[in-house]
């Protein structure tokens, strides 16, 4: 009987790559997001919503947003992921205000802007899991409510969307909101669909 696949440990290089592609990706379906006036979901479409509100830089409220969730990453996933999420969160921080700076866009249509934000952050996201990080946030707070309480990490972002879409309401106008809704689903599905243990064996 054939042994398992056993599988192989990413290189440094191969993460730096990993890390400047995935983060770059998330960044600039974030820039395509706030041409449009849209949010997204998690840690990212609060931190987008609070630039909106405040009218300070993306980047700057994204990474500070995510400061409290590395305590709880530290203690649940360990320093590897930790300081592997803690890069890839500046990363994208400071990819997204550069972007801002040196891409322009022109009219972009809205539902189609929505899809391919949502298309490249998903894309991005799956590149950024594939080498043990994340971009913080919700996604560690749930697994951490999971493991001390029982309660399904999926309940938890689930609800802190639901939350998060509502309060955008009353900051966007509701086609706005809908077709953020829009982008949402299109992450999800990606990630649904690609973030599969049985499906990738790379560490």
């Amino acid at each position: 009987m054939a042994e398992p696949h056993k599988p192989l440990e990413h290189t440094l290089f191969e993460d730096a790559m990993a890390f400047v592609l995935g983060t770059a990706m998330c960044a600039l379906g974030v820039v395509f997001l706030t041409h449009l006036g849209l949010v997204t979901g998690q840690t990212a479409g609060l931190g987008v919503l609070l630039a909106y509100v405040t009218g300070l830089p993306f980047g700057g409220v994204f990474f500070l947003v995510n400061l409290p969730f590395y305590i709880l990453a530290w203690l649940r996933l360990g320093p590897r992921f930790t300081v592997k999420s803690f890069i890839a969160v500046a990363m994208v921080s400071v990819f997204t205000e550069a972007f801002g700076r040196l891409v322009e866009l022109g009219q972009v249509n809205t539902p189609l802007g929505a899809a391919l934000a949502g298309g490249m952050i998903g894309l991005g996201l799956i590149v950024i899991f594939r080498h043990g990080a994340s971009l913080g946030g919700i996604g560690v707070l749930a697994l951490y409510l999971q493991e001390r309480i029982g309660f399904q990490a999926g309940w938890t972002q689930l609800i802190f969307d639901v939350a998060l879409f509502a309060a955008a309401l009353f900051v966007l106008d509701l086609p706005l909101v809908i077709w953020s809704l829009l982008g949402a689903v299109v992450v999800n599905l990606i990630i649904g669909v690609n973030h599969r243990k049985d499906r990738y064996i790379g560490r």
